[in-house]
This record gives structure tokens, C-alpha cells and sequence, in this order.
């Protein structure tokens, strides 16, 4: 986890999956990339330059570059699918069930600019319904990336899976949050903290919204509290085990995300502790359902308490409700 306010901070998460694809098809002849408008946005730029022919470009064509994606990925291609996030899983979303998830074409979609990386550009750009739209389509993984870490390991992983796949990530600069060596597998979460036998919080935090978690941990033990940080980069297949695990341990459970509230990791979290008979107080922060300010990630972070300071006063707020009613 982060050493300090000024953590060493990596590169967008955009740009390492852009890097490792470029590794990758050093290696293997038969990666593809397609892409709709978005060889700059996607960082496909170099990968364009060392590979020609290995990469498809469709237009502004969302439901073509899934359909094109399948029909590669029939033919035994290992096909990486690049479009931004609010479009590929709204407007293709019919193919994506159809062409990739019901077919079992293992096609890799990346959804780049996730959640509200966009910011100003409206809610007609954020991307806060994809958990929820592919959680309710059978057979398709989805993986949320915390770090320059998770997303490489994520990208080599998925390529050795050979089943559908998506994968949101985001644009901006992300602190490194791994020691070297730490394991990385599809489906099983990742601890930030310290491992205890106890904890007052766990906060159960994916994606971009893992490293204000991991902050929000240190803030906390400056209050006195202690705390366990989860890294759920997967949201499929999603590690019911290692989060109840916590949740037993813990007074109280935090989940974030930079999703809606509704069918998210929250929504997920809340259903398994539910049918483990875990009744453990539990605030879910995330984008709520009404209309989104107009504003940069950053912005929108602080307005809804998704920053640092927003998961420590809402840990507190819930950990001392949880002392006024045992009082």
C-alpha cells in the first residue's frame, strides 16, 4: 500500500495495458486489436506503428467492433477489443451478449476511460453501468485493474484464459499499490493491509477507487482504528470467500466503487454477506442514483465521498454508530 501522502505515483493504467499488448504480440503473431476511433484515446498508437497488420480499425462503429472481434476470435485469434467504456457496454452491449458471451468467443474487451475519466464531458461519457449490464449476462468476466500492476498481470492473464472478458480502465496516473512479488490471479481479491485477526473496517474497494481505499486506511490508523483494505479487481468471477473472510473480522464494512450504486460491487458484497448470514453494519459509497455533477474525476471523487477523506469519515461516522447502539 501507499508509504506515504506522496507516494511513488506509476503511469495511467491506459498506457500500461497499451505497453503490455505491445509485449504480448512481440511474442504472439496472432494478437489482434481493433478498435472504433480510438487508436489515440486507447494508447494503440505504438502498437499500430510495430504491428500493421495486427491491428483493425472500424470507425465509430461500437456494435462492428464486437461483431469483427468475435468473428476474429473464431478463427483462433487472441483479440483485444478497445473502445471507450460508456459506449462499448451501452451501444454493443446486444453484441457483447450475443456475438461473445453466448457464443463463447473469448474475446478481451476494454472499456478505456471507465467510470468518470471523462468527467466534464457529461454523463452521456461516464461509464457507471457496466458491473451491473454484464453481471446480469452469463459467462463473461469482468476485471477492474487497481494499478500499473493488476493491469498488466490482468492483460497477460487474460490472453491465457480463453474465455470472454472485460476490462475497464481509466486515464489517470495511478500510485503504485504492490510490493514486487505480490500474486496476482482472476478471482481472487488482494490485501493492501496488514494482515490481523481483527479489524474495526474492511473496505472492500476496486479499480481506480483502490487507492484512495488504501489512503483512507492510513488516515484511519492515525484516528486509532485499524483496518482491512481488499483490491477486488475482479468483479467476476468475485472472491465471496476472501471478502466474507474480512467482513467476519471487522465491526464494520465499507465498500467503494466508481460505478452507480445500483448492481455493483456493493450491491455484490451485500448480497454475499446476506446469504453468509454475516449482519455486519455496511456503507456502500458510490455514484448514487441521480443525476452526476458536472466536473473532473477528482471532483466528482470529493463530491461523493469516494476520495480518502470521504471513506475515513464514513468509516468513522459508521464505526461510532455501531459504539452508540452497543452503549
Amino acid at each position: 500500500m501507499p508509504t506515504s501522502e506522496t507516494s511513488i505515483m506509476g503511469k495511467p493504467n491506459q498506457d500500461i495495458f497499451s505497453d503490455t499488448l505491445v509485449s504480448l504480440a512481440h511474442e504472439n503473431p496472432n494478437i489482434i486489436a481493433v478498435t472504433s476511433d480510438s487508436r489515440g484515446s486507447g494508447k494503440l498508437t505504438s502498437f499500430a506503428r510495430e504491428f500493421p497488420r495486427q491491428l483493425v480499425e472500424v470507425g465509430i462503429a461500437e456494435q462492428n467492433l464486437v461483431g469483427i472481434a468475435a468473428g476474429l476470435a473464431a478463427m483462433g485469434k487472441s483479440v483485444f477489443a478497445v473502445s471507450p467504456a460508456c459506449f462499448l457496454t451501452a451501444r454493443a452491449l446486444e453484441q457483447i451478449k450475443n456475438d461473445v458471451a453466448y457464443s463463447n468467443h473469448p474475446v478481451i474487451l476494454i472499456g478505456i476511460s471507465a467510470g468518470v475519466s471523462y468527467g466534464a464531458l457529461g454523463a452521456t461519457h461516464h461509464a457507471i453501468h457496466d458491473f451491473a449490464v454484464l453481471q446480469a449476462i452469463h459467462n463473461i468476466d469482468i476485471l477492474a485493474p487497481a494499478d500499473n500492476f493488476e493491469t498488466e498481470q490482468a492483460v497477460r492473464t487474460a490472453v491465457t484464459r480463453n474465455r470472454p472478458l472485460y476490462m475497464r480502465i481509466g486515464k489517470k496516473s495511478m500510485p503504485h499499490l504492490h510490493p514486487p512479488g505480490t500474486p496476482f490471479n482472476i478471482g481472487k481479491a488482494i490485501q493492501l493491509t496488514p494482515v490481523q485477526e481483527q479489524y474495526d473496517v474492511a473496505i472492500v474497494a476496486t479499480g481506480e477507487t483502490v487507492a484512495p481505499a488504501a489512503m483512507a486506511s492510513r488516515h484511519l490508523a492515525a484516528q486509532g482504528y485499524s483496518s482491512c483494505v481488499l483490491s477486488l479487481h475482479s468483479i467476476r468471477p468475485f472472491d465471496e470467500a476472501e471478502v466474507m473472510h474480512a467482513a467476519h473480522a471487522s465491526r464494520v464494512v465499507i465498500t467503494v466503487e466508481e460505478h452507480s450504486i445500483n448492481g455493483g460491487l456493493g450491491s455484490r458484497t451485500v448480497a454475499a454477506l446476506m446469504q453468509g448470514r454475516i449482519w455486519k453494519p455496511v456503507k456502500m459509497l458510490a455514484i448514487p442514483d441521480q443525476h452526476i455533477i458536472t466536473g473532473s474525476q477528482q471532483d466528482i471523487f470529493e463530491e461523493y465521498g469516494l476520495n480518502a477523506e470521504g471513506i475515513t469519515r464514513h468509516a468513522v461516522t459508521l464505526l461510532e454508530q455501531g459504539r452508540e447502539k452497543v452503549q
